[in-house]
């Protein structure tokens, strides 16, 4: 078992301890040397070496307090003991730890006050520092600031990032089930629906007409119960085995087409080109389809509907077409431009827009790509998209 370096509070003991050991080796000399000083005062100078090092061990919850605590108590030791040891090695760490959490004017204060402090010894007479001395003591500590506020830099960078990378993740996986979520759900509502209109118009023979719609039904749910297995894989637990299921991509539109024809659409399907696009495109040119298709179940009242797809060797093209009412004048459709659906009926702000047409164009756009969705020119709504198999650089 490798065990590696510590965290947290046992951490902050560790290196307490261990500026205790070095300042205790440094100050040594107050034991054995000849005596300069009363034992007393030896004891009372050992007395604070142990408070300011142990106070370290706090300095992460506390970091003001700490560095204020070692530099009152680091000034009185060297000015009431004889034995000057490296008892200022514990107020850096502190002035360290206060840059690092954030407070680099508090830091940039203690800094100058303790510069002040024994540049007013040096005037005073105390031959151990000199101005040399007292100009590499400010180096060090400016230096000490500094290296804590770009530590302290760094780390907000780092967690914006990874906030950042986390938001993404979860609307990439937002819209993954509102993809899988939706499709399926929408078929099943239509097929339902379906089902118990034949069920009404004919009683007695209202099982067998209904069988093939509720036959669609199971087969629907199960298949969104299995992607929606597959989707939850993704935020399975460490040690938990990785989803086995092969992605999406486009040599399975045909089972989109049979389940858009099984909610009574007329669908005419085109898969061509010699193109072999990433794993990412092809995913994205399923969902698309797939939300397209969805959106003309639910809102468009339409009767056929055409799905294009051309795998050229740089990019996807998809296109969906259906004869179905389209967004009316004045409501604004998004037109060539795809730039947003207003609230028309069917095919508005509840229908093709937000988690629908905003879906599909923020997909399109995270490959690089392009989409736009409005009137067809022979009437009735089309879906273009252009997916490239390399992201454009700006």
């Amino acid at each position: 078992m490798v065990v590696g370096w510590p965290r947290g509070r046992t951490a902050d003991v560790v290196i307490a301890g261990g500026v205790l050991a070095v300042v205790s080796a440094g100050s040594a000399q107050s034991l054995y040397a000849p005596r300069e000083e009363p034992w007393s005062v030896t004891a009372v100078g050992w007395v604070f070496i142990l408070a300011v090092c142990g106070a370290l061990v706090a300095r992460r919850v506390h970091p003001v307090a700490v560095a204020a605590f070692s530099l009152a108590v680091t000034i009185v030791y060297y000015v009431m003991s004889a034995y000057d040891g490296p008892l200022l090695i514990a107020f850096i760490l502190a002035l360290y730890t206060v840059a690092e959490a954030g407070r680099p004017r508090v830091a940039a204060g203690l800094a100058v006050l303790a510069i002040c402090l024994v540049g007013a010894g040096t005037m005073a007479g105390n031959g151990s520092i000199n101005g040399i001395a007292l100009f590499m003591l400010a180096g060090w500590l400016t230096a000490v600031v500094l290296v804590g506020w770009l530590r302290n830099t760094n780390a907000a960078h780092a967690r914006e990032v990874e906030q950042r990378a986390a938001t993404e993740e979860r609307l990439r996986i937002a819209r993954e089930l509102h993809d899988v979520v939706g499709h399926h759900l929408s078929l099943i509502s239509v097929q339902s629906a379906a089902a118990l209109r034949r069920y009404g118009k004919n009683r007695r023979r209202g099982g067998e007409l209904a069988e093939e719609s509720l036959t669609a039904i199971r087969e629907t749910s199960t298949e969104a119960l299995r992607e929606l297995r597959t989707m939850l894989g993704i935020l399975r637990q460490d040690g938990e085995d990785a989803p086995t299921a092969p992605a999406r991509g486009l040599d399975r539109v045909g089972e989109l087409v049979d389940r858009a024809r099984s909610a009574g659409l007329e669908v005419r399907a085109d898969v061509s080109g010699p193109g072999r696009p990433p794993t990412e495109v092809e995913l994205a040119a399923f969902r698309i389809v797939q939300e397209a298709l969805t959106n003309v179940v639910k809102h468009a009242r339409a009767n056929r509907v055409a799905v294009r797809v051309d795998r050229a060797p740089d990019a996807v093209t998809i296109e969906v077409t259906d004869d179905g009412r389209s967004t009316p004048p004045g409501q604004g459709a998004g037109g060539a431009s795809g730039q947003g659906v207003s609230g028309a009926p069917g095919r508005g702000a509840g229908g093709m827009s937000g988690s629908g047409i905003g879906g599909m164009r923020e997909r399109a756009r995270a490959l690089g790509g392009e989409l736009e969705a409005g009137p067809g020119p022979d009437g009735g709504f089309r879906v273009r998209a252009r997916l490239p198999h390399e992201k454009r650089t700006a």
